[in-house]
């Protein structure tokens, strides 16, 4: 009796240790060695891709495939994602113990496809405020085809001018193929400015949905359109940074000059205008956030990106040749595409992996990123002095 009730406490105990280390393993914790055995906790490294099927190297050593989710002890490791036909991603990753850390790599090809989106020219090109739609002007054709046309970007798949792009206005009032042009602020109007040999100018109000047969002419009034437009400009910027905790809200409009929002509204793009220590939004700091590290003390004529939802703050870049450089958001809200030394790069919103995507011809700052993060729409004649420049888009996928 005494032997069978030894044995099934030996047998109940060897259950609860197995349910126990099933638990323990399940909640992330593996045995380790530090000179003794040991039950030490991981953290979760989670490496996705795009396009997916990249190889995932953990310190070098070729570890998984993405789309995948690796058990790792807590420290920092350098993590690359590769794919043949793509630029390498890397990053240094801080994994936490039972915390969830992400590699998130976007893969642009080595060698993108350049694919001519017009063909009769283009001149004063402007993209409108949703990053949708470009307005050029045209002044290679006959009069009634000359003038002022709108190209929309997310309808761009290797179409000719004819069909791509919606002339709202000719050369029959006036030299529109010379004129400036201008947005407002909710995409639907445009202001083209034709200037006279006499030095004067004559200023028109077009509705950029369709044909304009007879142009309004707002030269008299123009003074009073420029400043109701600035004023929607302005409104629609505080309602932005109405959303966000006041003490942020605070600092930002004392201490920087907002650039862009990111299109999910998620991170802001700006400019430090003064010496300043951006404070703690979110107590206590979020786990499992990017852990690259950030930057609070700001530099003033420097470029920073906010991180709203983690609380984190980056630093781009600084002036340059007394410049600071032509920075956009990519369509995802996670990229910025920054235009520098005659080349295109595409980098992560933390600055990291900043990838050359294009180093061909271009006229800067004549760059757009895609409305569907498919592609970079650029003006270029491909340094052929004889033609004259048209858009060309950049396929990343």
């Amino acid at each position: 009796m005494r032997k069978q009730l030894l044995l099934s406490l030996g047998i109940l105990a060897f259950l609860a240790l197995a349910t126990i280390m099933v638990i323990l393993y399940g909640e992330g914790y593996r045995f380790g060695f530090n000179g003794k055995p040991e039950v030490v906790g991981t953290g979760l490294l989670v490496a996705t891709s795009s396009p997916d099927g990249a190889q995932v190297f953990v310190n070098n050593h070729l570890t998984t495939a993405t789309n995948n989710t690796i058990n790792l002890f807590p420290g920092t490791y350098s993590v690359k994602i590769f794919k043949d036909g793509y630029f390498s991603w890397q990053k240094q990753i801080v994994v936490q113990k039972e915390v969830v850390a992400k590699a998130e790599a976007l893969l642009f090809p080595t060698a993108p496809q350049l694919a001519s989106l017009t063909q009769t020219g283009v001149s004063h090109p402007v993209i409108d405020p949703t990053l949708t739609k470009v307005a050029f002007t045209v002044a290679s054709q006959s009069v009634r085809k000359n003038g002022i046309y709108i190209f929309n970007l997310g309808n761009h798949s290797l179409i000719s001018l004819q069909g791509g792009a919606t002339q709202i206005a000719d050369d029959t009032t006036d030299t529109f193929s010379s004129s400036q042009l201008s947005w407002s602020p909710d995409g639907k109007n445009l202001l083209a400015t034709v200037s006279a040999s006499t030095k004067t100018s004559t200023t028109y109000l077009l509705d950029a949905t369709g044909f304009n047969a007879t142009p309004q002419d707002v030269s008299e009034t123009l003074p009073a359109v420029q400043a109701n437009w600035d004023k929607i400009r302005e409104t629609q910027t505080t309602l932005q940074i109405a959303t966000l905790k006041k003490p942020l809200a605070v600092f930002l409009q004392a201490n920087t000059k907002i650039l862009a929002f990111s299109p999910d509204e998620t991170k802001i793009l700006y400019e430090a205008t003064d010496s300043a220590k951006l404070p703690q939004i979110i107590k206590p700091p979020l786990i499992g956030t990017d852990s690259t590290p950030e930057v609070r003390n700001l530099e003033n004529n420097t470029m920073y990106v906010y991180d709203v939802k983690e609380d984190k703050n980056f630093k781009i870049a600084g002036v340059t040749d007394g410049n600071l450089p032509q920075l956009s958001w990519y369509a995802d809200s996670k990229h910025l595409v920054l235009v520098e030394n005659k080349r295109i790069a595409v980098m992560e919103y933390d600055g990291q992996n900043k990838t050359i995507v294009y180093a061909g011809p271009f006229e800067s700052p004549y760059v757009y990123p895609g409305p569907d993060g498919t592609s970079i729409i650029i003006l270029t004649n491909l340094d052929n002095p004889d033609i004259l420049p048209n858009l060309y888009s950049i396929g990343l996928k």
